[in-house]
């Protein structure tokens, strides 16, 4: 039997949920997850291209990867409410920081099976907190040809590295921020991958300690005024109020620096592999208590997207979900191991 989560996200699944594989420990999830983002690379069934968006000059096919980089930098850059002190937007610096991204990584996930022809297949997490135990964090990831690549400007080695040689068929970066205006950019020709791994300095990885005080310590899920400075376990693991240096899912970011520094870090595949670490650790935080989420939909005042029924819609896809669909998917998938 099948089974779908909320009334308007019609992603259907069979009775077996898949599993997500923390990436180091499964040799076949970095093997499907290279190829898969590959293959998103170069699938353009969508039909969009860069002059329906507004993109200016010539009509280019805008494949199905880089249509999630324009959702995360449309929705990050959308301030809601508009002109707020803290930032808020559509994605970050609010409640709608953990739905909003489950619901990307699930839409992603199901893309990466539909390419791989492989329905079991579970979006793998890098479990950061592990490798930040260590006092120089372990090369494995970066290193290894098959999982994501090292470090440089581009980067030239592993499954999504440039090639000078053979720059048309090497893994490009096609639309980024402007570091300057904050405006998203087409580069036509398409670049190599930037990382600049552990170069910001007071900027190690979290740790498995940090995590383990973070489920211990963060009993709410979120406080007014729902922002960058709210008390709760949202905050903290976003990362704007992280007692220590690391700064948990932002210091993630600046730890590997380079394109994951701006609102189109989807452009790193490595992005997925940090967000569906952070899910993990909300999935933990949930499981230890309740499935709960704040602000409620009577909390006066509350901005449209952050609260429990507000819905969330997609850039990628016409399924649109909200915080209280997202708050149980255990039909979807569970992971190989929680962090206590």
């Amino acid at each position: 039997m099948a089974t779908t989560v909320g009334t308007r996200m019609e992603r259907k699944v069979t009775d077996m949920a898949v599993v997500r594989h923390n990436i180091l420990k499964d040799a076949t999830s970095i093997q499907e997850f290279a190829d898969g983002v590959n293959l998103l690379k170069q699938d353009f069934s969508s039909g969009v291209t860069t002059a329906a968006l507004g993109f200016p000059g010539a009509a280019m096919p805008v494949s199905t990867y880089d249509m999630f980089v324009l959702w995360h930098f449309v929705d990050m850059t959308t301030l809601t409410p508009p002109g707020n002190a803290s930032g808020r937007n559509a994605a970050h610096r609010g409640p709608i920081f953990l739905p909003w991204h489950r619901f990307m990584l699930l839409l992603f996930e199901e893309h990466l099976r539909r390419v791989l022809g492989a329905p079991s297949f579970g979006l793998p997490y890098w479990d950061w907190g592990a490798d930040g135990d260590m006092p120089v964090p372990p090369p494995v990831l970066w290193t290894i040809d098959a999982a994501v690549g090292g470090t440089g400007e581009p980067v030239t080695t592993g499954p999504f590295g440039f090639d000078a040689m053979n720059p048309s068929a090497s893994f490009r970066v096609f639309f980024e921020q402007d570091a300057d205006t904050g405006a998203i950019l087409l580069n036509r020709e398409g670049r190599g991958l930037r990382r600049q791994l552990a170069q910001a300095p007071g900027f190690p990885l979290p740790t498995t300690a940090e995590v383990s005080g973070l489920l211990r310590d963060e009993p709410s899920y979120d406080n007014p005024n729902w922002n960058a400075f709210s008390l709760g376990f949202r905050n903290h693991l976003e990362g704007w109020r992280t007692p220590g240096p690391s700064t948990l899912h932002n210091g993630v970011h600046v730890w590997i620096g380079g394109d994951m520094g701006f609102a189109t870090s989807p452009n790193d595949p490595v992005f997925y592999l940090n967000h569906c670490n952070v899910d993990r650790v909300w999935e933990a935080w949930m499981l230890q208590g309740s499935r709960t989420y704040a602000p409620t939909q009577a909390t006066p005042g509350a901005p449209v997207r952050h609260r429990l029924v507000d819905e969330i819609t997609s850039f990628v896809s016409q399924a649109t979900t909200t915080p209280a669909e997202m708050l149980d998917v255990q039909a979807l998938y569970t992971y190989d191991a929680l962090p206590a």
